[in-house]
């Protein structure tokens, strides 16, 4: 049983170093440090790979085993040597360089060599001494030599440069601390253990990482060895799987062996929970993003990949569709490991409003855009960290940040987005899963980035308008033809009421009849002046808001349920055409009604407010979502209705805008709706010249 799992143990091994000294081999451009580190790999891929030979045979250990062992500590220990013989003073001895650390080493070797040669071709007590000196104790000797090396390796390296060497101390000390404790266990019970031996070719495997890491970083070993991180993250996790999954079964056997009567049940209970941790480590999202930022920490130069970040990002925001918005926030977060951000953008009002979300809620509180912090921004073209400004606030002079963003979560950085010298909006971003250091690394990709997202978001916006202006093109066009089409059916409905008046037969069904039509005509002649508004000039003048509210409310008395009108203040006057302003206002009472159930309430409320009008038309219907209101309410062409057009609340935001006026939207599903419109009252200007006068 042994010899096959050893046969295993050492294949794992032979795999590793194999592809390692390939690695090497292939990369090597003729350095020293690279020779003595590719022969090392090779001479052990040699003999791993003979000790899976003889016990798959199922065969003796042979003498050329322990010569090849010998072989490889001495590979392993000239690498060291290697890497280390700057530090050491060395001499011309026929002339070649060396040290007497070379040579001291060199002279060790050759003796324990002599004297495993002679254990074997030697007798009697030659033999013996020759046996004892190289046996166990010549190996622990090799191992303790090959753990000084480290040592010195170690000491002897600036603490500036250690990361260059650090993970091949662990991996090639690691190789020697095995055999120590191996040939220790030998010599103590006069055998060697055949467990730990098989165990040996898949614990040094473990080793092939960390040199690797280390001779990527090192170009005097190797040139142009590149790990990938995400090969790097998955192996990391799959190791650290594996041992903790061997710790736990050592764990379970134990409970087993000394749990008595309950010994099976607790090691079956504890081997349960201890998977079930497992699983939920893997996937916790704070355990990947720190294991992310340790390997990019510890492992490489930089803690991007930026060439798989750069694909990943552009994926990410080119896919065809709409949530931009959330896609751009997503992709930026994930590079500073946030699990939640924010993304205002500029609007036609001058104010940097909420127009995404990304794993959070976030009431639209709008920024202006002449406001501290947009002005700070386009200015400094700063990436904000809230929690350096909140400790030192120096930094950020001329910079006061707003209420609102108190309120959001956890809020860490502002990301600015700009094109050229133009601010488009910003990002908000919660703080990471785990720990990041804000570094001129991580900044500097932090505003490329930005600028990158604020390139894709303002070609959306750009097609966006392009497409509403085709829209409103084919809407012009057809309107032309529609305009053509009622004047012919008004024309033929006119005549056809004339003959009716000579011709009629039954007195009640020609009276039915005409009325119908006259109807028909009245109607069609009113959608012909609605039609024809846009090329006739609008007459604005002082308008009444009681009469026009009252106009509204008659012309949907007969709705289901019944708009009702309260009248807070009287008298009240705007500018504005008065045939506009009641179309408006009634598309407001009408899509109330609509979202109302017959037992419900719309009411329509007038009230005067810091100088201004406000009409507010407040329903209990079925409510909108915020994200609904913010993407999709005010776009032209948009309307969840079956026969709607979508342009009423877009015309009627138009309007309230073009005389000066502002409209806002409070509204939650299920709950009700308020529109809110704000006009400026009407001036008289003869009136204010008197009073001046």
């Amino acid at each position: 049983m042994w010899s096959l799992i050893a046969g295993v143990s050492y294949s794992v091994a032979t795999a590793a170093y194999l592809l390692l000294f390939a690695l090497l081999l292939v990369k090597w451009r003729g350095s020293r440090h690279g020779a003595l580190l590719v022969l090392a790999c090779g001479v052990t891929v040699v003999w791993s790979a003979s000790i899976v030979l003889i016990t798959m045979r199922n065969m003796p250990i042979s003498m050329h085993i322990g010569l090849l062992e010998m072989l490889r500590n001495a590979s392993w220990s000239a690498f060291l040597l290697g890497v280390l013989s700057p530090s050491y003073r060395t001499f011309i001895i026929a002339g070649y360089r060396a040290s007497k650390q070379v040579l001291l080493f060199a002279g060790i070797y050759g003796v324990l060599l002599i004297a495993y040669l002679l254990a074997y071709a030697a007798d009697g007590i030659v033999s013996e001494i020759a046996g004892t000196l190289s046996g166990s104790i010549g190996f622990i000797v090799m191992a303790v030599m090959g753990m000084l090396l480290i040592e010195q390796l170690f000491r002897s390296t600036s603490e500036k440069s250690r990361w260059g060497i650090k993970f091949a101390c662990l991996g090639i000390g690691g190789l020697f601390a095995y055999d120590f404790y191996l040939y220790v266990d030998a010599l103590l019970f006069r055998q060697v253990n055949a467990e730990i031996w098989a165990a040996r070719g898949g614990a040094i495997a473990f080793a092939v990482p960390l040199i690797a890491v280390s001779a990527a970083r090192n170009p005097d070993w190797s040139v142009g060895i590149s790990v990938s991180r995400r090969i790097l993250f998955h192996s990391v996790t799959l190791i650290g799987s594996a041992l903790y999954l061997l710790a736990v079964a050592a764990a379970g056997y134990y409970l087993r062996f000394f749990g008595g009567e309950w010994g099976t049940v607790l090691q079956v209970t504890f081997l349960f929970g201890a998977f079930f941790l497992l699983i939920a480590v893997l996937f916790s999202g704070t355990f990947r993003s720190w294991l992310k930022v340790f390997i990019s920490k510890h492992f490489y130069n930089y803690g991007y990949d930026y060439r798989e970040e750069w694909l990943k990002f552009t994926r990410m925001l080119s896919v065809e569709g709409p949530q931009l918005g959330e896609r751009a926030i997503e992709a930026i977060a994930q590079l500073v490991e946030s699990p939640k951000g924010v993304l205002y953008m500029r609007n036609e009002s001058d104010e940097c409003v909420v127009v995404a979300e990304w794993n959070t809620s976030f009431p639209n509180a709008p920024e202006p855009a002449d406001g501290s912090l947009c002005t700070f921004l386009r200015n400094r073209q700063w990436i904000i960290d809230i929690q350096e400004y909140d400790t030192q606030p120096e930094k950020y002079e001329g910079l006061t940040l707003p209420g609102w963003l108190r309120r959001f979560p956890q809020a860490w950085l502002i990301v600015p987005l700009l094109q050229n010298t133009t601010l488009l909006g910003f990002v908000v971003l919660s703080r990471p899963r785990s720990k990041i250091t804000l570094n001129w690394e991580v900044l500097d990709l932090l505003k490329i980035v930005g600028i990158q997202t604020a390139g894709y978001l303002a070609k959306q916006q750009s097609a966006d308008a392009l497409a509403v202006a085709r829209q409103f093109e084919t809407f012009n066009r057809m309107s032309t033809f529609v305009v053509h089409d009622l004047k012919n059916l008004v024309s033929q409905l006119a005549l056809l009421v004339a003959n009716a008046e000579r011709h009629k037969g039954s007195a009640e069904f020609q009276r039915d009849m005409l009325e119908t039509i006259e109807h028909a005509v009245h109607k069609m002649r009113v959608l012909l002046q609605k039609f024809n508004r846009e090329s006739t000039t609008e007459k604005s003048g002082p308008v009444s808001l009681d009469r026009i509210l009252h106009q509204a409310i008659a012309s949907k008395s007969a709705a289901d349920p019944k708009p009702r009108l309260e009248v807070q203040r009287e008298g009240l006057a705007v500018s504005a055409n008065s045939a506009r302003l009641e179309r408006v206002i009634g598309h407001l009472i009408q899509n109330a009604i609509e979202a109302t159930a017959r037992d419900g309430q719309v009411t329509v409320r007038l009230t005067e407010q810091e100088g201004s009008a406000v009409i507010e038309v407040i329903d209990t219907g079925s409510g909108m979502s915020e994200q609904f209101i913010r993407a999709r309410l005010f776009r032209p062409f948009e309307s969840t209705k079956a026969a709607g057009m979508g342009i009423g609340v877009f015309e009627t935001r138009e309007y309230v805008h073009q005389i000066g006026g502002q409209l806002d939207v409070d509204s939650e599903v299920s709950k009700g709706t308020t529109f809110r419109v704000r006009l400026p009252l009407f001036v008289d200007e003869q009136d204010c010249m008197s009073n001046a006068a």
